[in-house]
């Protein structure tokens, strides 16, 4: 297995020789301004013909929020639940496409900005109305994350647009919220699916943390594609460059300073997605 450090240094354009034979080459990321931390200065990393790149500049959304107004739970046949959750969106607009360089080059949903609905860090659901429904078993336990996406699904990694819920489901149907999660935890969201035709070419890397951040000194992610592992310290989306056409594999797991992977509910999280040339 092959790793590769993406720092959260400032530097200019650097060229790396690696000790089996490859050319690593970096360049620097522009300013990143996604709440959670000043510019974002990672530089990118080349290996082979994958490469993992900061994405900066993205459009901002200031004062944008989601709440949960409210979760609800009602018995459906003799061994499942229908929960419904309702949201409150402020200073964001569901359907509306954002307007930036990144969409013309990344999948861009034709049907706008959205909430991510992930449900026990499986494969998140777009939401283009602010209310979902999902049967889930009885005697139960979820973790719930949703968060402000804009339309090509590049997350808004802001506390107000962004909200962790667990809870519980009884025999009858009844939910019941637990405590706030306080654990570290890595929420998957992109890349996710198929990919076909110009949307192979850029493809984003993106994660949620809770009640954690990554920091070349702190904890940080490994990202490890098709066996290649690129550690990221700096918070924020990455583009991935290189892909093969067909099936590839991404796994992030999230570990601390000395590369330890965290223990937790939801710390590492693997996902298969596929590239076709039409």
């Amino acid at each position: 297995m092959k790793y590769y450090r993406i720092t959260g240094i400032t530097a200019a354009l650097t060229l790396l020789i690696g000790a089996i034979g490859c050319n690593n080459s970096t360049k620097k990321g522009s300013d990143h301004t996604d709440s959670m931390g000043g510019p974002d200065t990672s530089i990118a990393q080349k290996m082979d013909s994958i490469s993992v790149s900061p994405i900066a500049d993205s459009k901002q959304f200031p004062g944008a929020s989601l709440g949960i107004s409210s979760i609800s739970a009602e018995k459906v046949g003799t061994d499942s639940a229908k929960v419904t959750v309702k949201y409150n969106v402020s200073n964001f607009k569901l359907t509306e496409m954002t307007t930036d360089e990144h969409a013309a080059h990344m999948a861009n949903s034709h049907d706008g900005q959205h909430i991510h609905f992930i449900l026990d860090n499986k494969p998140y659901t777009a939401l283009y109305k602010p209310e979902h429904s999902v049967t889930l078993a009885l005697n139960s336990e979820h973790y719930l994350l949703s968060f402000l996406s804009r339309s090509y699904h590049e997350s808004i990694k802001t506390a107000e647009a962004s909200k962790l819920i667990k809870f519980k489901i009884d025999a009858t149907g009844k939910l019941t919220q637990e405590p706030t999660p306080k654990e570290a935890s890595l929420f998957y969201s992109r890349p996710k699916g198929e990919y076909k035709g110009d949307e192979t070419k850029n493809v984003l890397l993106d994660f949620y943390l809770v009640n954690t951040s990554i920091a070349p000194d702190g904890n940080k992610i490994n990202a490890d594609i098709n066996g290649q592992t690129f550690t990221l310290d700096k918070w924020g989306p990455y583009e991935i460059k290189g892909l093969p056409m067909g099936n590839n594999k991404v796994k992030l797991t999230l570990v601390d300073k000395e590369g330890n992977a965290v223990t937790g509910d939801n710390v590492s999280v693997e996902r298969d997605i596929k590239l076709s040339e039409k």
